[in-house]
């Protein structure tokens, strides 16, 4: 089975619609020891046949337009927020404190781009707020990786100590992350049918969630992939933030193309989200497995106020297991699951040569909320979706994806940058990578300030 394939089939896909996706491979686009370039081709290719599915569904075409995955495209999309320049200026990626450090038996590495990811780290090392790189380096050097690992997580921070392919296989986590598919699928209720308004198959431009409104309850840097690319294919996306968790500018105006940005507080604001949740379509979540429950916003009670909702859920390490509470992102879970051992060095750990985790979970997601909405159409039911980074890493690392080189050599992202004017100021950025026939070939709206819109629906 192709990689494709394989994806297509984790989404309930028909195969049959595979003969309608043809690949221009380039050799040397996202190159790695792992094959990430297989997997990104694979994320991008079935999410790109699920928007062109829908699209044939609400056109009544008897034919599904034809899919065209570029890796040229895709992996100048999997470096979007790198390739990003606003005014000119490149982005900043990773603060001082999220790296690699030496501890007394390896290596951990910690994630500190938010301030109070960054506090936590600091408390737990028993350093001051304005504690310097080097004193962290000191206070890790005396300690175990794993002491370093627990030590950060019981403080609410982040830091993982890093694991070979081996160690890993071994951890509790591991195992019950490679019993999941890589993507699950539920069916909440038994609402009626899902009515979608028909799209002019005669028009212009097909936009598959044309008339859809998505809640955006998501940060860094999946969920915001996800909802980037359904706001590409038509949908009302509102970026929902609570007043007091900004987001990192350079990251917001990567992924908050065609989106629409507010705040709220989900407590105090309750009134204002239940009129939100009343006339949306698909609610997106990205925190941690269960930060949301308490705010009402677990699958089932979502569901309950509102039949025939799709709810979309993306983490770090996946619901469930020992670590199924715990926070994450795409670098941490590299270096958990022996990635980060697999692409450095016997002096050095490595990494990916893009937020592939993240990215390919995000194209995912996007790809499993197109499918549960043609299904509903037919079938009813109010659905949930739900991808990890750890199972697409365990998908990346468990050998069905072949590393055979082919096709022409890449020349680099420029054929597949564009340049947009936005009330953030100039910004050059990767082009869409989802495309079909007929299909939407740039977003309708450039990023806006975070924060900017009220919290109502246009």
């Amino acid at each position: 089975m192709t990689s494709i394939a394989y994806a297509w089939s984790a989404l309930g896909g028909d195969p049959a619609r595979l003969a309608r996706l043809t690949t221009v491979a380039r050799e040397g686009a996202l190159p790695a020891r792992l094959p990430v370039r297989r997997l990104a081709r694979a994320c991008v290719g079935a999410c790109a046949l699920a928007a062109a599915e829908l699209a044939a569904h609400r056109a009544g075409l008897a034919e599904v337009p034809g899919v065209r995955v570029d890796d040229g495209a895709v992996a100048t999309a999997f470096h979007s927020e790198r390739l990003l320049r606003v005014d000119g200026r490149a982005p900043m990626l990773f603060a001082p404190l999220s790296r690699f450090w030496r501890t007394a038996d390896g290596w951990v590495r910690t994630h500190a781009n938010y301030p109070h990811h960054r506090a936590r780290l600091l408390g737990a090392l028993g350093l001051p707020a304005d504690a310097s790189a080097e004193e962290v380096a000191g206070r890790l050097a005396g300690r175990s990786a794993l002491e370093a690992e627990e030590a950060v997580h019981g403080a609410g921070g982040l830091a993982v100590a890093l694991r070979t392919p081996q160690e890993w296989r071994a951890h509790p986590q591991a195992a019950e992350v490679a019993a999941r598919p890589l993507v699950e699928h539920a069916r909440l209720d038994s609402a009626p049918a899902r009515v979608l308004p028909p799209l002019d198959p005669a028009a212009a431009v097909l936009l598959p969630a044309a008339g859809l409104r998505v809640l955006d309850l998501t940060r860094v840097l999946a969920g915001p992939v996800a909802t980037r690319t359904l706001a590409l294919l038509g949908a009302d996306v509102l970026r929902v933030d609570a007043p007091w968790l900004p987001e990192l500018a350079d990251q917001h105006a990567d992924t908050g193309f065609g989106k629409r940005s507010a705040t709220l507080d989900l407590t105090a604001g309750r009134d204002t989200f239940e009129e939100l949740l009343r006339t949306a379509d698909v609610v997106v979540t990205g925190y941690r497995p269960g930060a949301l429950d308490r705010f009402g916003l677990a699958p089932r009670a979502l569901a309950e106020r509102r039949p025939g909702l799709v709810v979309a859920q993306v983490s770090a390490w996946g619901g469930y297991g020992p670590w199924g509470g715990r926070r994450g992102f795409d670098s941490l879970v590299q270096v958990a699951t022996g990635i980060a051992a697999t692409e450095g060095s016997a002096e050095r750990p490595g990494a990916l040569p893009a937020q592939a985790l993240d990215h390919g979970t995000g194209y995912l997601l996007a790809a499993a909320v197109l499918r549960a909405l043609t299904e509903q159409s037919y079938d009813g039911g109010s659905r949930l979706v739900r991808l990890a980074l750890a199972r697409t890493a365990h998908w990346l690392t468990d050998g069905t994806l072949s590393t055979a080189a082919e096709g022409a050599p890449y020349a680099g992202p420029d054929a597949w940058l564009a340049e947009t004017d936005s009330p953030l100021g100039r910004l050059r950025h990767a082009r869409p990578a989802v495309s079909f026939t007929g299909g939407p070939a740039a977003w309708a709206r450039p990023p806006v300030p975070w924060g900017s819109d009220p919290a109502e629906w246009r």
